[in-house]
């Protein structure tokens, strides 16, 4: 069933924890899986997964900002989630618990590099990771003189990705789905997303139960 777009925006459930395993028989678990059923997958877990990857875990975190369940360069929080569906894209609002369109349009080949999209047709979920580096050189936190120099702010926004990309991970594997971190059709996407010339789209992750 198709998700019920209401002004380009799709209201999440309130992230809800069920019960799973240790963090540890978790790790145990975690694993690439690239056979992917193109199974939908209920919003309720879309909202679980999206708050798992970069949520709003309190309202006082570093530097007093909000903090998030993946940490980041000085709380920049300059990773942005983008969610890309049958639907069309959408940019996911950890604030305020909602995806928002940007994109219409069944884009999902899109979430791989060019030659590769039959790996991924049909599945239900792939998410894109951007970094915004504007985030990075105006954080209100810790004004650090590496977040004006283009190899650091490399070096901190491909480290961030993978603290998000991780949390994918465990949370995917804590309830039995399947989750593949990948390339992207980066050029393509830039141009759909409307990107500044300061933000990069960095890496693709597909999710879903496996096939």
């Amino acid at each position: 069933m198709a998700l019920k777009i209401g002004k380009s925006i799709i209201e999440l459930p309130a992230p809800k924890s069920n019960k799973s395993d240790t963090v540890f028989n978790v790790l145990k678990k975690r694993e690439t899986v690239r056979e992917i059923s193109d199974k939908k997958i209920p919003l309720q877990i879309i909202s679980n997964l999206l708050w798992a990857a970069n949520g709003v875990n309190r309202e006082k975190g570093p530097f007093r900002i909000a903090g998030r369940t993946a940490a980041s360069a000085s709380n920049s929080q300059e990773i942005d989630i983008f969610a890309v569906m049958e639907e069309g894209i959408f940019l996911y609002d950890a604030f305020k618990n909602c995806l928002i369109q940007v994109a219409a349009g069944d884009l999902r080949h899109l979430s791989i590099n060019v030659g590769q999209s039959e790996m991924i047709t049909g599945t239900p979920l792939n998410l894109i990771y951007v970094a915004d580096v504007d985030k990075l050189v105006h954080t209100s936190g810790f004004q650090e003189p590496g977040l004006h120099d283009p190899e650091v702010q490399k070096s901190y926004y491909f480290v961030d990705t993978g603290l998000i990309d991780g949390n994918v991970y465990l949370y995917a594997a804590s309830i039995g789905l399947a989750s593949w971190f990948h390339n992207c059709n980066r050029k393509e996407l830039e141009q759909k997303l409307k990107l500044r010339s300061d933000q990069h789209v960095l890496f693709g992750q597909t999710i879903g139960y496996p096939a």
